[in-house]
């Protein structure tokens, strides 16, 4: 890993007024760093506790030039999402963490349960909380003259009320694809954002699932259309609606997969069938599907099929996305490989 962080230590100086988004090898874990045109940055889920992810994540905030974590933002109750946060807290000042209610008891209705284990590193963070909900925004720098706004649009099943003109028009794909069996785990309460820069629009929604996803954009369509979307829950076949997909009409996605974990074939499915999209990038090549269902190699972030122990051998590349200081285009890269390409911004 230390090879590959060493080639990347040319973008390190080279942020001016820029949004950056990386997204960091958590092996199918949530770990989604933005750093904004002041500087703060916001993470977005801390992926597995142990030491490699966090390793990884702060690594990254090192390459950002980062002296501090401004928003730590945890979407939902899973291990992969929030075991890395207290190992971070250690090494690096946290501002605010935002998360949703703590649950009392296993969010997934397991007994017996580890997770008050798991949460209790998490629950001794010494920084200051702030709730999160349907409607929070978190609270941006902004000194410039582009809107600069990261927004939650749904958290625990519940969406924001909006007024916006555009998402009262009843989106025709309402009704078009079956619902699945209830999601009775906390992925179906994942705390959903929007993150805008000027004309920029990019989506994360944790491990939300299929029925929420829906609800999401039907009957009316309360994102909007984004330029980027990450993959759902990384890519699993339980989330990634159809229906949200082609509502979103993403440019690019990006799936936080692991080798094993996410990347499966309906995801692949939905994504292929939106006419927007242009560009997929993975963070590992997934071993779930055959080898042309995954995206082209060079937009793959690690090629390796390692998992387990062995995992620790990955070249941990991370995948990291610039947009312009006038919005109007972004670049995404893996700085490691140095395979780059840009985009146009929708003109909305």
């Amino acid at each position: 890993m230390g090879a590959a962080l060493a080639s990347l230590s040319v973008w390190a100086d080279q942020k001016s007024q820029t949004l950056d988004i990386y997204w960091v090898d958590s092996e199918g874990g949530g770990s989604t760093l933005i750093v904004t045109p002041e500087n703060e940055s916001v993470l977005i889920d801390t992926g597995n506790p142990g030491g490699r992810d966090s390793g990884r994540i702060l690594q990254a905030a090192k390459l950002a030039g980062l002296v501090k974590i401004d928003h730590m933002v945890i979407t939902h109750w899973h291990t992969d999402h929030f075991g890395g946060a207290a190992e971070i807290a250690q090494r690096l000042p946290v501002g605010t963490v935002h998360h949703r209610a703590i649950p009392d008891r296993d969010p997934d209705g397991r007994v017996p349960s580890t997770f008050p284990v798991q949460i209790k590193p998490f629950r001794e963070i010494s920084a200051p909380r702030a709730t999160l909900q349907a409607g929070t925004a978190i609270p941006l720098k902004s000194s410039g003259a582009k809107k600069l706004a990261l927004v939650c649009l749904a958290a625990d099943q519940i969406l924001a009320p909006t007024t916006k003109a555009p998402t009262r028009t009843l989106n025709p794909l309402t009704g078009t694809v079956p619902p699945k069996a209830v999601d009775l785990s906390d992925n179906a309460n994942s705390a959903v954002f929007i993150l805008e820069f000027g004309d920029f629009r990019f989506f994360d929604g944790g491990d939300l699932t299929w029925n929420i996803e829906e609800k999401l954009v039907t009957p009316y369509n309360l994102p909007g259309t984004v330029d980027v979307y990450q993959t759902n829950h990384h890519g699993l076949d339980v989330s990634n609606h159809p229906v949200l997909l082609q509502s979103l009409a993403p440019t690019v996605v990006v799936m936080n997969n692991g080798p094993k974990k996410g990347g499966q074939s309906g995801a692949f499915n939905a994504i292929r069938k939106v006419p927007t999209v242009t560009a997929l990038y993975q963070m590992h090549r997934s071993m779930n599907v055959e080898a042309d269902e995954n995206a082209p190699a060079a937009y793959l972030a690690n090629h390796g099929t390692l998992t387990g122990a062995a995992a620790a051998e990955c070249s941990a590349n991370l995948i990291k996305l610039t947009v312009a200081a006038d919005s109007l285009s972004y670049r995404i890269s893996i700085p490691a490989t140095g395979a780059t390409q840009s985009f146009q911004t929708k003109r909305r």
